[in-house]
């Protein structure tokens, strides 16, 4: 470990590498001369750090995260990974509440497609797929109108994240559904045994970055046509011609949909031996495809950071996010046991602060704004208020992530400010539904 240049730092202000600089959480460092992007690692809840980076960002995303198993993964003892562990398992606590009010306010077609799922499968099921469209809706923010995203999943909940992924970017910005097909030791009885996983490919718009990937010709056309070039085509009549070959060199065939890439062995100096730990072949695969040189790569379930690993091979930026604190060591081990690789990278347990939006102090003339905007209305209960009866809140707060900026804002009165205090705009409209409902059924003696 010796002679490496890592640095640990607030990402406020210091001193590291070889000169003074400030840096604004993204991994844009500030010197006195130009921003310079730093490869980040953050260590916190992905929510809050994706919350904090700025609006299209990055140029691709890929995300492996809990599948909803109901399984506790743990690294071995004596493995680069040792103590790292997760649980996939969900419940309403893992949640974030705070976030709540922008799905159903946004997306009321998915709060509503979740409400059902936890209705037919349970709580578990609707806090997990809750959790997951919260970071969704966050990922599709900070990716640039030209990115991609690809979203790692198995059985377990592949056909629900699908339908989320089309609630948020749209069902005609699905790209494929693609099949990482390996071969490993079943104890599977009475069913075929569980030999893939499923990777969703999505894209922000119809103009994204895309290279046509090629592989071998199958074993029958190499026997029949050799490596040559193969032409075809139609007759006058519309009658296919017969295949030729040409005295040029095929390069091979368009890529398919279904990828045979092996899992990686025990044996094998790549394991880390950290749960769910997914080969640098595969990472590699979907960056080379999705991403040009100098790009961003997002992977805000980084785990033992192997899409940070295979994007600084292919001279990719990346950012990586995982709340397991043991996800820094790994990477600067994995970085530095690469001969040549290792390059600067910052860490941080700092939730980033945007600076593509205008921080607005709280004030008289932000108050009239809003008043306006609420045509003079609490946003809460919808009552009518003179603009001194009504209180300036920060919709989701500033301990949660929120921050002072004019979307951050709304006008409540007095007594839905006391009942919402520090808790989530959710929470004020339960309250609300609740009281009107009382009032509705109540019973006046005497009459």
């Amino acid at each position: 470990m010796a002679g490496l240049r890592y640095r640990t730092a607030d990402l406020r202000t210091g001193r590291a590498f070889g000169g003074e600089w400030t840096i604004d959480d993204r991994g844009m460092m500030m010197t006195k001369k130009e921003p310079v992007f730093r490869n980040t690692l953050y260590t916190h809840d992905n929510l809050y750090v994706l919350a904090g980076l700025n609006s299209e960002l990055v140029d691709l995303i890929y995300l492996d995260p809990p599948f909803n198993s109901k399984r506790t993964y743990s690294a071995p003892i004596g493995s680069k990974a040792a103590g790292a562990s997760f649980k996939d398992m969900w419940t309403w606590k893992d949640v974030d509440e705070f976030h709540l009010d922008t799905l159903a306010a946004h997306y009321p077609v998915l709060a509503k497609y979740i409400a059902n799922a936890g209705t037919m499968h349970g709580k578990p099921m609707m806090a997990y797929l809750t959790y997951m469209s919260q970071r969704i809706v966050e990922a599709y923010r900070v990716l640039k109108e030209t990115g991609s995203l690809y979203m790692h999943c198995d059985s377990t909940a592949s056909h629900y994240l699908k339908i989320l992924l089309d609630g948020v970017f749209g069902k005609n910005n699905f790209r494929n559904e693609i099949i990482w097909c390996y071969k490993k030791w079943s104890v599977a009885q009475k069913a075929f045994s569980k030999n893939h996983d499923t990777v969703l490919l999505y894209t922000k718009s119809s103009d994204y970055c895309f290279h046509q990937l090629l592989q071998s010709r199958a074993k029958s056309t190499l026997k029949r046509f050799g490596t040559q070039k193969i032409v075809s085509g139609f007759d006058d009549y519309g009658k296919r011609k017969p295949s030729e070959t040409t005295k040029e060199k095929s390069k091979g065939v368009k890529m398919a949909d279904w990828w045979e890439i092996p899992i990686i062995a025990p044996s094998s100096k790549e394991r880390t031996g950290y749960p769910t730990q997914k080969p640098l072949a595969l990472l590699r695969r979907i960056i080379e495809a999705s991403s040009n040189e100098g790009d961003i790569v997002l992977d805000p379930f980084c785990g033992c950071a192997t899409t940070c690993v295979a994007a600084q091979q292919l001279d990719r930026k990346w950012i990586g996010i995982d709340i397991e604190k043991k996800a820094t060591r790994i990477l600067i081990q994995r970085l530095s046991d690469d001969a040549g690789l290792f390059k600067d990278f910052v860490a941080t347990d700092q939730v980033p602060k945007r600076t593509d939006v205008r921080e607005v102090a709280p004030s008289k003339s932000v108050k009239e704004q809003l008043y306006k905007a609420q045509e003079g209305m609490c946003n809460a209960c919808g009552t009518a208020f003179e603009l001194r009866h009504l209180e300036l809140d920060h919709i989701i707060p500033k301990a949660k992530g929120g921050g002072d900026y004019y979307e951050n804002y709304q006008l409540l009165c007095g007594s839905c400010n006391r009942i919402k205090g520090d808790r989530p705009m959710e929470y004020l409209w339960l309250k609300i539904e609740t009281r009107e409902r009382m009032l509705k059924t109540r019973v006046f003696f005497g009459e």
